[in-house]
């Protein structure tokens, strides 16, 4: 097969992977050397398929041949689908080319699992070894680890990788044991801690040292080998029953065991010969951003998984983001005084952000704020009037009245003829 031919297939076959981004990647630039890249300025570059996701021009696969027989993967041994494999110096050639054409600024290198798992994972890690040995590589690596390899070899790959991943595949142990009975979930849990402990090892052997004692001279920084940055994971929403309460449970279980800086969520992609108990249609790819809405409020907001899920059913609104529905479900605790409340508590009022939280807190200390306060600051005035007390402005009854769900909810929209029909 030609290689034009080989990367039709493989591309093909990686855009069903979304943990690709590159935030968090150690700067890294070729200035003032003869490597070749850089992780700074505009990043990577990326393209968005036609269903939205955002995808990495050169994400690729090694291969898509596979022992596994995973239900929901389309790579699975018993698919019909065409194969290819690209050799190592192939998938190498091909990352220099296309940053040469200024096609791509870095490398996403997933694979299916050939032989075996510490073979897979040998071929996988020499790519970014030659890509940064050989070549001098500078650009963004990142690699899809294999659960099963080794230890040493997880170790080899993080030296010259800018993250790591592993993907959980399913939110609970009963729904990879249901769809992928030959993955092994306590074997996944396993490598994400490995990583933990060489990403936090390297990440402490590398902080500066003592300040040097002459004055004035910065401290010297650690001779640390390095080391990937961080690890993500990604789970495929809507291939099983897990509720959206399950899904963030796992997420936040994952984000306080393994430190890991992100977690994908992938709406499951009904697939051709897909067994019998796999659902027809896909889920709406609403309901995966709603839980990326969710997964940022755990992040930056103080939330658990618990109270952004906690409508009957375990089902985050399709209507309106995770937030204003926790806000509409609990208005007994608003309004909130935006000139006495803490930061925990003004992070929980629907329409202010982080940075909006921010301003509040340094321009209270000079002044009482006012409702013009909040309009200078940019935040949605409609929104976040209604939960909150400023010095001109009290909501009154009208956080008690049964319309305020329908007035803050996003207005009806024409439905297209091209529109997905509900399942």
């Amino acid at each position: 097969m030609e290689l034009k031919q080989k990367l039709a297939v493989l591309a093909d076959a990686a855009k069903y992977d979304a943990s690709c981004a590159s935030s968090g990647a150690a700067p890294r630039n070729s200035l003032g050397s003869q490597g070749v890249g850089s992780t700074e300025g505009m990043g990577i570059c990326h393209s968005y398929a036609p269903d939205g996701r955002c995808i990495s021009l050169l994400k690729v696969l090694l291969t898509n041949f596979c022992l596994y027989d995973c239900l929901y993967c389309v790579n699975r041994v018993s698919s019909n689908v065409p194969r290819a494999r690209f050799s190592v110096d192939e998938v190498v050639q091909l990352t220099l080319d296309f940053y040469r054409r200024n096609y791509i600024e870095g490398l996403f290198l997933s694979s299916g699992i050939i032989r075996s798992a510490d073979y897979t994972m040998e071929q996988v890690t020499e790519v970014a070894r030659v890509l940064r040995e050989e070549h001098d590589f500078r650009g963004y690596i990142h690699l899809k680890t294999i659960p099963d390899a080794s230890p040493e070899l997880l170790a080899r790959a993080g030296r010259y990788a800018d993250r790591l991943s592993i993907n959980l595949e399913l939110p609970t142990v009963e729904g990879l044991q249901a769809l992928a009975p030959e993955k092994d979930a306590s074997g996944i849990r396993r490598s994400m801690a490995r990583l933990r402990l060489l990403i936090d090892g390297a990440r402490d052997e590398s902080r500066p040292t003592a300040p040097r004692a002459a004055a004035g001279l910065p401290p010297k920084p650690s001779a640390a080998p390095p080391f990937a940055r961080s690890q993500s994971t990604q789970i495929i929403v809507g291939a099983d029953p897990a509720d959206d309460r399950t899904i963030l449970q796992t997420s936040g279980a994952m984000y306080a065991s393994y430190g890991l800086r992100r977690v994908y969520y992938s709406a499951f992609s009904p697939i051709p010969d897909a067994a019998r108990t796999l659902p027809l249609q896909a889920p709406p790819l609403e309901r995966e951003h709603r839980l990326y809405q969710a997964d940022w409020l755990m992040r930056f907001y103080g939330f658990e998984a618990d109270e952004i899920a906690g409508a009957p059913g375990g089902m985050l609104d399709l209507d309106v983001d995770p937030k204003l529905a926790w806000a509409l479900r609990h208005r007994e605790r608003f309004p909130v005084d935006v000139n006495r409340a803490p930061r925990e508590l003004l992070l929980r009022v629907p329409g202010l952000g982080v940075k909006a939280v921010e301003r509040i807190l340094a321009s209270r200390r000079s002044r009482r704020l006012r409702t013009d306060d909040l309009a200078r600051m940019r935040v949605p005035a409609a929104k976040v009037l209604p939960f909150v007390v400023l010095a001109d402005h009290r909501p009154g009854r009208a956080l008690e009245a049964s319309s305020l769900a329908a007035r803050l909810r996003p207005p009806p929209r024409q439905a297209s003829l091209f529109d997905t029909a509900p399942p």
